[in-house]
């Protein structure tokens, strides 16, 4: 993959160049939110991996800007915030994923490889995965000519799975992803909110899409691909 990594520390920002050059992909640098914005005008990358503190601006107002132009590149965000509230800013502003520092270079490996599997397509106000499409304006399932209504907590709920297919996804992931971390929940939130969504999912012949992992939680995959 061709990757733009973002990140004003020299030293980390030579050590993730030669990691990610090492494992196959291309990789430019730069150190600044100007030279990043001009790259990102200039070049097109299959990932971006944005630390959030940069000089004159920063990692996270660079992956809202992104977004805004439309695009939809996955974006990996480096970060030393690691609280509930941190993260959930990061995802809200247009980032996929999110590694805390000090950086673990086998997780970080991990996570740019799965960004690099997906095979979700955003495109204009809808996510979707082969024919099952999630309209985010109207919250409406559509598969096959088939379509329904759902809630807002499952429109969020399916649209994390979009973002994240054929990755489990933890209870503590979903939890992180769908409430604020104020709020109090039951031991059971994320259960009655999946069954909710496959109720909905089987009502337009979806069928065995959301397989639990167990021990684990929970993960987004088209049937055919399931096992039996």
């Amino acid at each position: 993959m061709k990757i733009l990594v973002v990140e004003d520390n020299h030293e980390l920002r030579e050590i993730l160049n030669t990691a990610l050059g090492r494992a196959g992909h291309s990789v430019d640098a730069a150190d600044t939110f100007a030279t990043a914005t001009w790259l990102l005008s200039e070049r097109n990358y299959d990932l971006l991996v944005l630390d959030w503190m940069l000089p004159e601006g920063s990692g996270l107002s660079l992956c809202q800007q992104h977004r805004r132009g439309g695009k939809t590149t996955p974006i990996l965000m480096l970060t030393a915030r690691d609280s509930s509230t941190d993260k959930v800013t990061g995802l809200d502003a247009g980032a996929d994923d999110y590694v805390t520092k000090p950086v673990d270079l086998p997780e970080l490996l991990a996570r740019v490889r799965a960004l690099g599997r997906r095979v979700c397509h955003w495109q204009d106000d809808y996510l979707s995965l082969g024919n099952l499409r999630l309209h985010l304006g109207t919250l409406t399932l559509s598969y096959q000519g088939q379509q329904c209504q759902i809630s807002n907590r499952e429109a969020q709920l399916l649209e994390y799975f979009l973002r994240h297919p054929r990755q489990i996804l933890s209870r503590d992931q979903i939890e992180q992803a769908l409430w604020n971390w104020e709020v109090e929940l039951g031991h059971n939130a994320v259960t009655v909110q999946v069954r909710r969504l496959r109720q909905r999912l089987q009502s337009i012949g979806v069928q065995g899409w959301i397989e639990t992992v167990y021990g684990a939680g929970y993960r987004l995959i088209e049937a055919r691909q399931c096992r039996q």
